[in-house]
């Protein structure tokens, strides 16, 4: 009996070191994908600068939905019109 208590205990021994190394693997996988969607993040933004600057801001009477679309800087909250 004495044989198989050393197998579980050998066994228990294999099972930590492999939960470990997993826990390892996984921190180094979450690691990896936070760097990836920070890079992802700054490069959608860099895009969608680059965009806005192409884009002209509406002249009076155009439709707008703040401020930030009419040349002007003001937007009539109840006609939704460049003023």
């Amino acid at each position: 009996m004495g044989a198989k208590g050393q197998l579980s205990a050998e066994m228990l021994v294999v099972l930590v070191v492999i939960l470990g190394l997993a826990v390892i693997l996984a921190s180094t996988l979450m690691k990896s994908a936070n760097k990836a969607a920070a890079s992802a993040d700054a490069k959608t933004d860099a895009v969608l600068e680059a965009s806005d600057k192409g884009v002209a801001k509406g002249v009076s009477g155009d439709y707008c939905a703040t401020d930030t679309d009419c040349a002007s800087a003001s937007c009539d909250s109840y006609t939704k019109k460049c003023v």
